[in-house]
């Protein structure tokens, strides 16, 4: 009986080691047996395709996993509408700031190896950020610059605490003149390196540590990992998290023989009651980007990655099976923990009441206050073309939605799909 049981947790404790999201889009898991109720899930068919059908949204894909197995995985719409391009599962999306969740791993890994600490001082990588200075506006309105009272450390960029902003607002004109185009760098034809020693010339937006400030912070980490590493920024998180976890469509500018898979990007009218229009080839902020046909010479570390719905979903699996992926293990228990802890303090995200930050993406500390079908403990962020992702542990459960929406307007397709997510929870 004894050698029974011993077998029984061996074969149990085999199977966690063997979480990984490799699935066949036709053939998904039985939701029943995971605890999610099959026909309330397929409630998400009909209102997804209702975006699509009051001209809302062109396309997109949703993919739940509930206990390490995909239960709904859904392309819908079109790729491209005027070409009469189906979305597919496979489908490339540009995903702009869930880059950062995916650099910031990077990063806890160097920690990891012994290659840095969190506390180091950025300057100690990159010193042309040791003598900062911090913009300032008194009450009649005047502005002078300061030194800043301490320098910034790798944690301040991780959890977006560093006073350095993306350049927007009444100072943009400043930040447009040094050749910044807010956070999109796909077209510049210098390397990171390059622009990040530009940013440090630039005023932080308020002290180090004090206030959340949502920025370049993630784009200047990307430069430290090139510096301790001595890859590209591309080139280590291929070695390092794409290729063990089998991220085979995941890059920072689409390969030749994948282009066609890439979605067209459209742009809502503002007012969220349809009639979504093509985004133009160049330009910015609306536009197909420079994601084809380049060179690739800056590696955005904050917003420059393109990648599939099941390529995310395996990165985040990785994250709630506490840092492993089948037989890979890209980052400790402990690693994950801090980076799923909130870091904020009495710091305040007021647009997310309940919610707070931890090492690359937002934390639920308070269920009632934030007011939306979840859990404590969830994590997630989303990119600025109407991507969105969150993790929920207490539910062991992850969801991947990706759209080609900029600007999104006020459509509420992200609302309705955590509501549907959640009330298919048996």
């Amino acid at each position: 009986m004894k050698k029974i049981i011993i077998a029984i947790c061996l074969y149990w404790l085999a199977g966690l080691t063997q979480a990984e999201l490799q699935v066949d889009p036709k053939i998904l898991a039985n939701p029943e047996v995971l605890g999610v109720s099959k026909i309330r899930l397929a409630r998400l068919d009909a209102n997804l395709a209702q975006y699509v059908a009051q001209d809302q949204l062109a396309g997109g894909v949703a993919l739940v996993a509930k206990q390490g197995k995909v239960v709904y995985l859904n392309a819908f719409g079109q790729q491209d509408k005027e070409q009469q391009v189906a979305m597919q599962t496979d489908s490339l999306f540009r995903i702009a700031s869930q880059t950062k969740a995916i650099v910031s791993v990077a990063i806890m890994m160097l920690q990891e190896e012994g290659k840095l600490l969190l506390s180091d001082k950025v300057s100690q990588y990159l010193p042309a950020f040791a003598h900062m200075q911090v913009r300032v506006k008194d009450a009649d309105g005047q502005v002078s610059l300061q030194k800043a009272k301490r320098q910034i450390t790798i944690r301040d960029l991780l959890t977006h605490t560093s006073g350095m902003g993306y350049g927007w607002g009444e100072y943009a004109h400043q930040w447009q003149q040094a050749g910044f185009t807010e956070w999109y760098f796909a077209d510049k034809n210098q390397p990171m390196a390059v622009w990040v020693n530009k940013i440090a010339q630039q005023p932080l937006e308020a002290q180090p540590g004090e206030r959340f400030v949502y920025g370049f912070n993630t784009d200047i980490l990307g430069v430290i990992i090139e510096k301790i590493s001595g890859l590209t920024l591309g080139d280590f998180l291929a070695q390092k998290i794409f290729q063990p976890l089998a991220m085979h469509d995941t890059y920072f500018f689409v390969p030749a023989n994948k282009q066609a898979r890439l979605a067209t990007v459209y742009s809502a009218n503002g007012t969220g009651n349809g009639k979504i229009t093509r985004a133009p080839q160049q330009g910015f902020n609306v536009s197909q980007g420079h994601y084809l046909g380049n060179p690739g010479i800056a590696e955005s570390g904050g917003a420059g990655l393109v990648s599939t719905a099941l390529d995310y979903a395996k990165f985040l699996q990785m994250l709630l099976n506490q840092g492993r992926y089948g037989e890979q293990h890209i980052l400790s228990p402990s690693s994950v923990a801090l980076m799923t802890t909130n870091h904020l303090g009495d710091i305040k995200l007021d647009w997310l009441p309940g919610v707070g930050f931890g090492l690359g993406f937002t934390v639920v500390n308070d269920l009632g206050l934030r007011g939306v079908p979840g859990a404590v403990g969830e994590f997630g962020w989303g990119g600025a073309y109407h991507s969105t992702y969150w993790v929920d542990p207490k539910n062991d459960l992850l969801v991947v939605y990706l759209t080609q929406l900029i600007p999104a307007g006020d459509i509420d397709d992200h609302a309705k799909l955590r509501a549907l997510v959640y009330q298919a929870l048996l």
